[in-house]
């Protein structure tokens, strides 16, 4: 199997970083390396990859604040949407795509919790990092009603071209798992159970209120 691919905790709010890899060409990128930058670079020098591209979901600074020691320890090339503050040297735009070797990465432009929010797509296994969109059960905050109605279309979207079957890598470990299906999400998460979007909107307005119904955190 030529895929490396591991989930790796860097602390802040259990966020998760991702290190991604064609192990034959020895080429990959980092995601959201955050506040642990040294561990996740250090997981692809044990494994002789060579580092192209910091990518970033979004710009908020517990995304990004390892971006600087990444690339001085990688000399990769900061990949992310162009509205994103990490000023990324590569602008990634909707449903462009990326190769990592054998592996190919397509990102789809998916705004609500931030505008410059993204999430990455690995076809041949089958893997979506979600970043803030999409967590365990759960999905990403909203600030006001405009930005929850922009989350929900891009959760549809997602639900729409994302097969069942891929497995979901979230930014955070806010769920009772690390990861997660599409498929599973779809039976369980209640934010996608949700019928339409009033639903969605009032769940997020009673979110406190359900979780703590439920013995959620």
């Amino acid at each position: 199997m030529n895929l490396i691919f591991e989930q790796i905790r860097v602390g802040g709010d259990r966020n998760f970083g991702y290190l991604l890899a064609d192990r034959e060409a020895k080429t990959g990128v980092l995601i959201d390396p955050a506040f642990s930058p040294e561990v996740v670079v250090q997981r692809a020098v044990d494994q002789e990859i060579k580092i192209t591209h910091v990518i970033n979901t979004h710009g908020h600074h517990d995304h990004i604040n390892g971006n600087a020691k990444a690339v001085e320890l990688t000399g990769a090339q900061v990949a992310a949407h162009p509205d994103c503050p990490a000023m990324p040297d590569i602008q990634l735009q909707d449903e462009q795509e990326m190769n990592v070797g054998s592996l190919r990465l397509k990102f789809y432009y998916t705004p609500g919790h931030l505008a410059d929010h993204l999430v990455v797509y690995e076809s041949t296994y089958r893997l979506l990092i979600t970043g803030d969109l999409l967590f365990v059960g759960k999905v990403g905050g909203t600030g006001n009603e405009i930005d929850a109605r922009i989350e929900w279309n891009s959760l549809q979207r997602v639900l729409e071209v994302i097969p069942d079957v891929a497995t979901v890598w979230p930014g955070h470990d806010y769920g009772v798992r690390p990861s997660s299906t599409i498929g599973l999400e779809k039976k369980t998460n209640p934010f996608l159970l949700c019928p339409d979007l009033a639903g969605f909107i009032q769940l997020k307005n009673d979110w406190p209120i359900f979780k703590k119904r439920h013995g959620l955190k």
